[in-house]
């Protein structure tokens, strides 16, 4: 009915987050080209926002057109068809307070497993770019 709101709630949340990170991640960046810190092998936190952001707009668009497709939304108001009446709409609420947020939790911990198997990745680079130094 409506579990894909709130996995697109966390996207808009996301989406916003990573906004504002990457602004200051510049501003840092500039105080660090003039102080002269190399952190060529680190991929900065906003990108790995952005790719939580983009595996919840994914995920969230086609659960939307899912429900699109069996007729659960409408293109005029109300457009969730289970907000007609009180009984489906507290369906609705418990569908939002158990699958959607079930979902959004499973994508967020897929998120976490990429961002350690990124972290690994950057260990491994690190201890690369080390050894070529020596």
């Amino acid at each position: 009915m409506a579990c894909f709101i709130v996995p697109v709630a966390e996207a808009v949340i996301s989406t916003v987050t990573a906004h504002i990170l990457e602004k200051k991640e510049k501003k840092s960046d500039r105080v660090q080209k003039v102080s002269g810190i190399d952190s060529s092998f680190k991929i900065c936190f906003s990108k790995k926002i952005k790719w939580l952001s983009k595996l919840l707009w994914g995920g969230s668009f086609l659960l939307a057109f899912e429900h699109l497709w069996h007729g659960e939304i409408k293109p005029f108001f109300p457009f969730l068809t289970a907000a007609k009446n009180s009984e489906s709409f507290s369906d609705m609420l418990y569908e939002m307070s158990t699958v959607g947020i079930g979902m959004a939790f499973t994508v967020t911990v897929a998120w976490i497993g990429m961002l350690i198997v990124s972290g690994i990745f950057e260990k491994h680079q690190k201890v690369q770019e080390m050894r070529e130094m020596i």
